[in-house]
């Protein structure tokens, strides 16, 4: 029976691009077996979390019904800098209590959702709950 995630798997007409946005959030190119077709493993540690597809042009219709992919992070104000280093848009959100856990929503260049779940012990940017009003 399912014991953890493995991986998601992306399509993209912007291969480097998409590469250079999940770099900038810590996951590493790494070994990829040959497909006959261009793409990327994406690896958190020696996981490879996120596999990409490369396409000349994204299926009409998109196909699927994924809502979001989420991954355990840490470093919440170095995530948030990065983000808005690139002008990529971003939500930054806390759950509810009792679980309080630090939550930042982001679209990768290819349209999907990316969420970064962070310790409730890390400290958020001095003006989160302004951020957070704002979205």
């Amino acid at each position: 029976m399912i014991r953890t995630m493995d991986h998601f798997t992306i399509v993209t007409d912007r291969l480097e691009e998409t590469r250079s946005f999940y770099a900038a959030l810590g996951l590493v190119d790494g070994p990829r077996p040959d497909f006959g077709v261009d793409g990327a493993w994406l690896y958190a540690g020696d996981r490879p979390v996120l596999h990409v597809v490369a396409v000349d042009r994204l299926p009409e219709p998109r196909r699927g019904v994924l809502d979001h992919m989420a991954f355990a992070a840490e470093g919440l104000c170095d995530a948030i800098a990065t983000l808005r280093d690139r002008g990529a848009p971003y939500r930054l959100l806390r759950t509810p209590r009792p679980f309080s856990r630090w939550q930042v929503f982001a679209q990768d260049p290819n349209g999907a959702e990316v969420e970064l779940d962070f310790d409730i012990g890390e400290t958020p940017p001095d003006d989160w709950k302004t951020m957070a009003a704002a979205r």
